[in-house]
Order: C-alpha cells, then structure tokens, then sequence
C-alpha cells in the first residue's frame, strides 16, 4: 500500500510528523511512505528512513509569481508526477487549504482531520475520509492518532520515537563538549534577548562548554556576532544548508533554543534541549523527548539564563546516566 504525507512546512511541523511514521511502520509493515514538502524542508525529511519519494512544492515562491508561466509549469510538472505514483491513500497531515488542494493533485482518496479538528474547515471539502482528533492537544499526538485512525491501527502514546538520528560527522575546530546556541527564529516576540544568550554563553564556558551558535539572515548574524563579541570562545557556523546544520546540531553534547524548527530537531535527535518559550505555547508544539524540556516565560517575566543552563545540566546528567545504566 503506497501512502503520500502532505505536509508541506513549517519545519517543526514536519519533524511532527516523524513519531506518527514510527508508530505506522511497527503496527502497518505493509505501507510505503512518500512526502510532499515545500522545498526549502526537503532535506529534513530525507533524514527519515521510511520515506521513498520526495516531491517538492514551492507555494511561497510560486505565490510570488502567480502570472509567471514558470509557476504553473511547475505546478503541473507536480500534478503529472503525483498522479503517476498512483497512491492508495494521502493522508494531508497539515490541514489547510493549501495543503488539501496539493493532496488534490494526486488523484487519490485523501484522509484528514474533521471539521473540529482541522486548522481551516474549508480543507475538509477536499477529503474522502475524515477523523476526530481533539484541537486541544500537542502537534505530536494530534498527528499519531490521526494516522492511526486512518491506517487502522491504535498507536502506543506512550512511548515516543522520531525515528531519525543525527548525520556523520563533527563541526571541524572543535573539541570536548560543545551547546549550540539556536537564538534565531521567525518571530520577534519569540526571540530571547541578546543579553540573556551573552550571559547563557559565559555560564557554559565557565561549565568546561563550548558554545557554538549559527545564522540564517542577517538579522541573526547580528545577533550571532554580539555573541561571539562577548564571549570569544564562542563558534560562530556561516550560513550553511541545513544538512549541514543538522551535522553541527547532532554532534553537540546539548542544544538550548528559541521556539524554532531546529530545536524541535534536536530533541527528535534525543539530544539534551532546553526550549525557551516567550510567547506560544508549550502544551500544543513544545518539543517533546526524555531529555527535552521547555521553559516558559511568566506573564511579564523572563526566563533566567541561568535557569536554562541548569536545566541543561539536568537533562545531561540524566542522558549520562541512561547511557551509563
């Protein structure tokens, strides 16, 4: 049985997904996974080893040139190849109208959320089957029980397994234990202050730990630069693909971040990773792992460096520990 995942982004939402795989390929060892994604997330979901075929969409570059012959080129390159696979089922994992018109293209029947439990009801009128899953719960599970709905089986919520392990290899100049610094994210409310990852950097030197940190713009690298500024020990990575920010990221001995798509990689690594949350909420897409932990912002408070770094502490000691037992 040939099935398509439609989730097309944003990356913490595709690393979401990864746990409802797992649960799939012990209870449903007859499946086939394919992955429609937009393309800048490709390679992340190539980290999976379940999944066959990746297509790529591009919507957000294709909403930019709608008149562009170019896009719809494109647009219908997708549409031939989907409809070629020939897939028993989609399963459109994301749950808007975006994504239920890409499912659309394959020609298949298409599983999905029920109007209560779907992010846009006008997506549902695009589905063959639909499932209740309530709104209320986190990203993770909302994804499992709905592939278990429309698989057919009941998935073990108690245990939690991404399936992916960190890429070969180790971030060149460096040497003992290394925290990467994940400061950037899309959001402004998100960001922790400069100040608070200066002061979390020099707690980690004084711990015998490197910091390493990275950007992605040039807001970041601003922010990367008065990091490393302050405390010189710091690693600064360029800018790279992020296969080889995943490299980097899975070779480290810890991980604190922002609310962004690479800290929820490193806890699906099983890396130590503390999440610092200013203005969402945890319950519904912090990352989740027995050494993830989040940290949420008080109304009108701030969470306190060193706070975080004795919660990464913590979750190393008990990684240590797990290993050594």
């Amino acid at each position: 049985m040939k099935v398509l995942i439609v989730k097309t982004s944003s990356m913490g939402d595709v690393i979401h997904t990864f746990p409802a795989i797992e649960d799939a390929r012990r209870h449903r060892p007859d499946l086939t996974f394919d992955w429609c994604v937009e393309e800048a997330f490709a390679d992340i979901v190539a980290l999976h080893p379940a999944i066959g075929r990746i297509h790529t969409v591009a919507i957000r570059r294709w909403r930019k040139a709608l008149i562009d012959g170019a896009t719809w080129r494109e647009a219908a390159a997708l549409r031939r190849t989907l409809r070629d696979c020939r897939y028993d089922l989609v399963i459109d994992a994301q749950g808007l109208l975006k994504s239920a018109l890409v499912a659309r293209q394959a020609g298949s029947p298409i599983a999905g959320f029920d109007r209560s439990s779907v992010r846009e009801s006008s997506a549902t009128l695009f589905y063959d089957a639909t499932y209740p899953v309530p709104r209320d719960l986190h990203a993770i599970e909302r994804t499992r029980r709905l592939f278990g709905l429309a698989l057919g089986y009941q998935p073990d919520l108690s245990t939690l397994d991404s399936g992916i392990v960190p890429p070969a290899g180790t971030l060149a100049g460096t040497s003992g234990k290394t925290a990467f610094l994940l400061h950037g994210t899309s959001r402004e409310d998100k960001k922790w202050p400069v100040k608070d990852w200066i002061e979390t950097a020099h707690l980690l030197i004084e711990r015998g730990m490197t910091p390493v940190t990275t950007w992605s713009n040039e807001r970041e690298k601003a922010v990367a630069e008065a990091i490393a500024g302050a405390v010189p020990s710091t690693i600064v990575v360029p800018k790279s693909p992020l296969t080889d920010i995943a490299v980097t990221i899975g070779g480290s001995t810890l991980v604190i971040g922002a609310d962004t798509g690479l800290t929820h990689l490193a806890s699906a690594f099983g890396l130590p990773t503390v999440a610092v949350f200013l203005a969402t909420e945890p319950g519904l897409t912090g990352p989740l792992g027995s050494y993830a932990s989040t940290l949420l912002a008080p109304p009108g408070g701030r969470v306190m460096p060193a706070k975080v770094v004795a919660e990464a502490e913590r979750l190393l000691t008990l990684k240590v520990g797990a290993s050594s037992g």
